[in-house]
């Protein structure tokens, strides 16, 4: 197990669409897991907070990524998104890869994943709130896209020692509301 330094905004590899793993049970996997949750440890502990990671913010662009939510560790290969709900919530979300931004985002407030795990069974569940909000952004790195891509509203970077102290009070999450865009492609003359 290695802790590996964090790639910051501007490093090619954030970029790149990750790798679909072919064989979840192999030992490469399972070291880039284990990579990935020692490294977030690592991270937490240095920093203060932090609850998922993603493979190419090691370096590796490949479709795995680690989160640990109330201390409970969950690495998931291959994730995708399978569906989202019909409401969407302000988040002000956080990244290792810009550890001093604060950018406030719009999520869908509830989604249904698939992924396999590290013995190559497939699963699927819905998340909602902020599990949600927090699988989708990891599932953004897999797919090159970075928290700074998805800017909401007005002002919405902050350096976090200043959102602390003008925004902190509001708390990281705004309430649910229902999806003003329709995301669906519409069908039109298959009839």
């Amino acid at each position: 197990m290695t802790i590996h330094r964090i790639r910051l905004l501007g490093d090619p590899v954030l970029r790149e669409r990750s790798e679909m793993i072919a064989k979840p049970r192999s030992t490469a996997v399972r070291v880039i897991a284990d990579d990935l949750r020692e490294t977030l440890r690592d991270f937490r502990e240095r920093h203060g907070f932090g609850r998922g990671i993603a493979a190419p913010q090691i370096g590796a662009p490949v479709r795995v990524l680690h989160t640990e939510i109330d201390d409970t560790p969950w690495t998931l290969v291959n994730p995708e998104i399978l569906d989202i709900g019909t409401e969407d919530f302000t988040v002000w979300d956080d990244c290792f890869s810009i550890p001093d931004l604060m950018v406030r985002v719009q999520r869908a407030h509830r989604v249904r994943i698939r992924w396999q795990d590290l013995k190559g069974e497939t699963h699927e569940t819905d998340l909602s709130g902020d599990r949600a909000e927090l699988l989708q952004h990891e599932i953004d790195h897999l797919d090159g896209i970075l928290v700074v891509d998805h800017p909401y509203g007005l002002d919405p970077f902050c350096l976090r020692a200043e959102w602390q102290r003008y925004h902190s009070h509001e708390g990281r999450y705004g309430i649910p509301e229902p999806r003003q865009h329709n995301y669906a492609t519409p069908i039109s003359g298959l009839l």
